[in-house]
C-alpha cells in the first residue's frame, strides 16, 4: 500500500451544456482547482461562483470519499455562461414592494418614489437553473480528486525515500557509539583506581590499598551504569525498525510515526545527557538533527 503526502494540487476544466430560456443548448465550461496542504485532520473549504453553490454537498461528499486527511480547498467557477438579466416581477412582487415604498414615504414624507430601474434592480436579475450542472461538476471534482490523490502519492514516494535514508544515518551513527562506551567505563575506572592510589600513597597497608581499589572499583561501576546507553542505543533500533515496517506497509501512517520522532527525540536526548565525551556528544547532537528533519517530513504524511 501506498504512502500519501498531504500535499497536492489539481486543476481542470470540461465542457457542460445550459438550457437558456429559448431551450437552446448553450456549451459552458466547468472549471475546478484543488490544493491540499497538510493538517491533523480533513479540512474542507469551498469557492463556488452563485450557480455552483448547489453542488456543495455533493462535491464535498464525493472528495472525503477519496481523501482523508489534510486542509484541502476547492475552487469551482463557471465560463461562457450568458450575463443574467432582469427578471420579470410578478404581481405580488409589485404589490410589496408598493406596499414598503408607501411606508417609508409615509414616514418619510420628503422620500420620492422608486423609479423602474430602482424598482428592478430591488427584485434583482435572473439566475440560471443550475440543477443540471450538479452532475457533470460532481464527475469532473471526482477525475480531479483521483488526479490529487495521484500527485500525493507520488510526493508520498519521494517523502518515504528521504525518511528511509535518515533511517539509514541514524543507524550508523547507532553504530559508531555502541563501542564508545566500554572504552569510557574502562578509562573512567583506571581514572578511579590512580586517583585512589594518589591520594593514598605508596606506603599505606595493603589492606587500606585492597579498601581503596574495592572503594574504586564500586565507584568505576556506578559511573559505568549512569553512562550507559546501551538500553537506549536498544531502544532507538526497535524505533527505527518500526519506522521502516510503517513506512513498508503504507497507508495512513503519518499520525504514527509522528508519535515515533517523538520516541526517537526522547532516546537522543537521553544519550546526549548521559555523554562522557565530545564523540558521544556529536553523535547525539547528529542524530536530534536527523529526527528533526524527519519530523519536519512526516508533518506532511497523511
Amino acid at each position: 500500500m501506498s504512502v500519501y503526502s498531504m500535499t497536492g494540487y489539481a486543476t481542470g476544466q470540461s465542457q457542460a451544456p445550459s438550457a437558456d430560456s429559448a431551450s437552446t443548448v448553450v456549451p459552458l465550461t466547468l472549471g475546478i482547482e484543488i490544493r491540499s496542504v497538510n493538517s491533523r485532520f480533513l479540512d474542507l473549504s469551498f469557492r463556488l461562483s452563485d450557480e455552483l453553490r448547489p453542488a456543495e454537498p455533493a462535491l464535498r461528499e464525493s472528495i472525503s470519499a477519496r481523501i482523508k486527511r489534510g486542509k484541502v480547498d476547492v475552487r469551482a467557477w463557471l465560463e461562457g455562461r450568458p450575463e443574467a438579466g432582469w427578471r420579470t416581477p410578478t404581481l405580488s412582487d409589485l404589490q410589496k414592494i408598493v406596499a414598503v415604498q408607501d411606508q417609508v414615504i409615509s414616514w418619510m414624507p420628503q422620500a420620492r418614489p422608486l423609479s423602474v430601474a430602482e424598482t428592478l434592480q430591488a427584485l434583482g436579475k435572473a439566475q440560471p437553473a443550475a440543477s443540471h450542472l450538479v452532475a457533470p461538476l460532481t464527475a469532473l471534482a471526482e477525475q480531479l480528486a483521483q488526479d490529487l490523490m495521484d500527485a500525493r502519492q507520488r510526493e508520498g514516494a519521494r517523502l518515504v525515500a528521504m525518511l528511509l535514508d535518515r533511517v539509514k544515518q541514524l543507524r550508523a551513527l547507532a553504530a559508531d557509539a555502541q563501542p564508545l562506551i566500554p572504552k569510557l567505563v574502562e578509562q573512567q575506572r583506571l581514572r578511579f583506581l590512580e586517583r585512589w592510589q594518589e591520594a593514598l600513597g605508596v606506603g599505606h597497608a595493603d589492606a587500606s590499598m585492597a579498601a581503596a581499589q574495592d572503594r574504586a572499583l564500586s565507584e568505576a561501576t556506578s559511573y559505568a551504569i549512569r553512562i550507559d546507553v546501551a538500553e537506549e542505543l536498544t531502544r532507538l533500533q526497535s524505533h527505527l525498525d518500526e519506522i521502516e515496517r510503517l513506512l513498508d506497509k503504507g497507508g495512513e501512517v503519518g499520525k504514527r510515526l509522528e508519535f515515533f520522532m517523538q520516541e526517537l527525540h526522547r532516546e537522543a536526548n537521553t544519550l546526549g545527557s548521559k555523554s562522557s565525551s565530545l564523540e558521544l556528544t556529536r553523535i547525539s547532537v547528529d542524530m536530534k538533527v536527523l529526527i528533526e528533519q524527519m519530523r519536519e517530513q512526516v508533518q506532511n504524511l497523511e
